[in-house]
């Protein structure tokens, strides 16, 4: 997670790199009597003084922000620990970093502080680490939830994450990650479907110089990178054969050789491992070891599709999510409130076969089509594959009924049907007012289908 603007006081260049990595803009003040200044000029979401700030010089500043009803949050570093972090906290700091060993925190207090910003307890469960976003309160993502934090508290290696795709596996590693790690461990990707078989074990093992014929130099494999963090194994159900015997003695033994190597080196990395398909039937045709399933399947964690019934109420949450957060289009950004009841109801009544990536894809479309402040049914195309083959089948027809004012009328006609005529709640669907749709029916000579329905 990032924020947008960060005010960083001081001289500390491990802070200052770490900074760029967690903010869209870093702002710096060299010299503290220029940090009242650029607080109010600048505006920033957070405050950080750095441990070359001497304690009096950042009690101070606390002091103003107080007496001048800032409200930024601000974080004190310092290798005084338990005097200063105490002190500092007591005159308002958000947070204290002891020393360099704990600047690896940064990551986490900006994510709780990004989460506080955006009212997150609508979206996140209590249970979700601070900087994973698996958006969702339903039942399923809480129970998904909970035997991640169990997994990642116990000494369970491998891990096996099994879900659809687009139900958030990569996610779900990376919450266990986590928990299990913090942010210090390193967290190495693996899509085991995008490289071939001998490109594979070389990624994954390393090759010794002059193991084939490309070979000029000596390479690290992943594995020996991940060293005692976690390796992502992505869509593991795509390894060949022959090389799932190989990870299998790595899980057994916890020891593996560089492709051509003669060394034996030790794999102290949680392996982490997913699959979007049916392991159990893939055994059973012999597409999957029989003998490595069972070795990953330790505690499986297995993560419902939106159409499941115990997680249908999170596609609203994520639609609101990735309406707030989005970026495909700076330019609208807080600018497209919300959904106008009738895109809401599709939204919610959508099979989404490709999960909470196809959703996340509808939404950023939709930004980029509307120009009012509600997303409306016309811009959500929840199936855009459909339109193409309509235009196929319709294309003898007069292109009259593809205009803007024919799909206009026919959105309006549907809003005051599904309403009864009411037209003030047909105008709330819409994300019009209600006199603006007034206009519209006579624009479009609109009338009821029945003389008995409410006006």
């Amino acid at each position: 997670m990032t924020l947008s603007r960060i005010l960083l006081a001081g001289r500390d260049t491990q802070l200052q790199e770490l900074v760029q990595k967690h903010a869209e803009q870093v702002f710096s003040a060299d010299c503290i009597s220029d940090l009242a200044e650029l607080t109010e000029s600048v505006a920033p979401e957070l405050i950080i003084l750095d441990s070359t700030v001497a304690s009096n010089n950042v009690y101070d500043f606390l002091e103003w922000t107080k007496n001048n009803n800032i409200d930024t949050p601000v974080i004190a570093a310092g290798d005084d620990c338990p005097i200063a972090s105490k002190n500092s906290i007591a005159m308002g700091a958000h947070d204290f970093l002891c020393g360099k060993n704990d600047y690896e925190r940064l990551g986490s207090i900006i994510a709780k502080i990004k989460r506080c910003d955006s009212d997150a307890g609508d979206y996140f469960c209590d249970n979700c680490p601070a900087n994973v976003e698996i958006v969702g309160k339903s039942k399923a993502n809480q129970r998904a939830l909970q035997l991640i934090n169990v997994v990642a508290k116990s000494n369970c290696n491998p891990v096996l994450i099994i879900g659809e795709t687009g139900t958030g596996k990569e996610l779900a590693a990376k919450a266990l990650h986590q928990v299990r790690h913090g942010s210090s461990k390193p967290f190495i990707e693996v899509n085991c479907a995008a490289l071939t078989a001998n490109l594979l074990e070389s990624e994954l093992f390393g090759h010794a110089k002059g193991s084939f014929t490309s070979a000029d130099n000596e390479k690290m494999g992943l594995l020996e990178l991940a060293k005692d963090g976690s390796i992502f194994l992505d869509e593991i159900s795509e390894m060949p054969l022959d090389l799932q015997a190989k990870l299998l003695r790595v899980i057994q033994e916890k020891t593996f050789r560089k492709v051509g190597g003669t060394k034996t080196l030790q794999c102290r990395a949680t392996i982490i491992a997913s699959s979007n398909r049916n392991l159990i039937k893939d055994v059973q045709e012999n597409k999957f070891r029989r003998d490595l399933y069972y070795r990953l399947s330790v505690c499986p964690i297995t993560l419902s599709p939106l159409r499941a019934e115990d997680r249908r109420e999170d596609i609203e949450t994520l639609a609101n999510f990735f309406l707030q957060t989005s970026n495909i289009c700076p330019e609208k950004h807080g600018k497209i409130k919300g959904f106008t009841a009738l895109a809401m109801e599709a939204i919610k009544k959508h099979s989404w076969p490709g999960n909470v990536r196809e959703l996340k894809n509808v939404v950023d479309r939709a930004i980029l089509l509307e120009n009012s402040d509600k997303v409306g049914l016309s811009n959500l195309m929840l199936n855009p594959e459909a339109i193409l083959d309509d235009a196929k089948v319709n294309v003898g027809k007069v292109i009259d009924d593809f205009s803007l004012e024919s799909a206009e009328r026919e959105m309006i006609a549907r809003a005051l049907d599904a309403a009864g005529w009411q037209k003030t709640k047909a105008a709330s669907m819409l994300g019009i007012t209600r006199a603006t749709l007034y206009a519209k029916v006579k624009q479009h000579n609109l009338s009821p289908k029945s003389e008995t329905v409410k006006q």
